[in-house]
């Protein structure tokens, strides 16, 4: 499986989050405590929006970076983190399921202005590839570059109608992945983290078929941290409505972390934040 953390607030630099907690996604790419393997080496990715990329009208398609080697090594990435700042990324290191290690199977996808990342497999994938990929709208299919499940997910969700309203299209995206297992007798076939965002909203999802989904937590708000932790300098200089989204917390800091609910997801928008049920929909193509 893999690792990942998705930010949203005031621009930061990448590296704030990357490197410098006690538990930073770069630390857990070696020592991961919550994940189904310690080591997570594989390859990685970041996807950020720019910081000046205007009105949400006319939000910037995101940059990708991605790299086939693993992240505690990776001297470009240090580099880019250290000037990057964004209000707005994601960040993803890989532990492959069995698909080929390469740039084009690293995470976050990138369609648009739409980023999508995803800790998890689809079970039985061989067996229901050529059926799920058939899904996949044919405007949309020549944009398909690896060969991973996950890929092929953002590209359902996209097929059902991602770009128009996201809860339904993710949904619809595992009722299909569902209906296509039980026709292949797959028991259990999906396990789900998955980030996606435009540019000004952020939501994650956390889900299984077989209702046991790997860990997913978001930061508690940071006027109740501050509260909690007043003599934290980190604290006192994040803008009220950053969030952070991650597989595992980034450290041990009290009342900071809360789990996702299993079978929801969370939005992190302007105004307010909301975590809703999340229902698998049947989906015809």
């Amino acid at each position: 499986m893999c690792r990942w953390l998705a930010y949203s607030g005031s621009p930061i630099l990448l590296e704030t989050l990357l490197y410098k907690p006690v538990h930073s996604l770069i630390d857990q790419s070696l020592h991961a405590r919550m994940g189904v393997e310690t080591t997570n080496g594989d390859g990685f990715g970041i996807g950020w929006y720019p910081a000046d990329h205007g009105e949400p009208d006319h939000v910037a398609e995101p940059a990708v970076f991605r790299g086939v080697g693993p992240a505690w090594s990776d001297r470009n990435l240090r580099e880019l983190a250290h000037c990057v700042r964004s209000p707005l990324f994601v960040a993803h290191i890989r532990a492959s399921t069995g698909t080929a290690v390469q740039h084009t199977n690293c995470h976050p996808f990138r369609y648009e202005r739409w980023l999508w990342m995803h800790n998890g497999s689809i079970g039985g994938f061989p067996k229901l590839k050529r059926d799920l990929t058939l899904g996949v709208d044919a405007s949309l299919y020549p944009h398909i570059e690896g060969s991973t499940d996950s890929e092929l997910m953002f590209f359902l969700a996209l097929t059902f109608g991602l770009q128009d309203d996201v809860p339904g299209a993710v949904e619809r995206m595992a009722g299909f992945v569902e209906a296509a297992a039980a026709r292949h007798g797959v028991a259990d076939p999906l396990q789900m983290t998955v980030a996606v965002s435009e540019g000004t909203r952020l939501w994650a999802f956390r889900y299984s078929s077989g209702h046991a989904s790997r860990s997913l937590f978001f930061s508690t708000s940071v006027h109740a941290l501050r509260a909690l932790h007043p003599d934290n300098p980190v604290l006192q200089m994040a803008s009220e409505d950053a969030r952070i989204i991650v597989s595992e917390p980034l450290g041990d800091l009290p009342g900071a972390w809360n789990p996702v609910p299993e079978s929801s997801y969370a939005v992190v928008q302007e105004g307010h934040d909301a975590i809703r049920a999340f229902r698998p929909q049947v989906a015809a193509v």
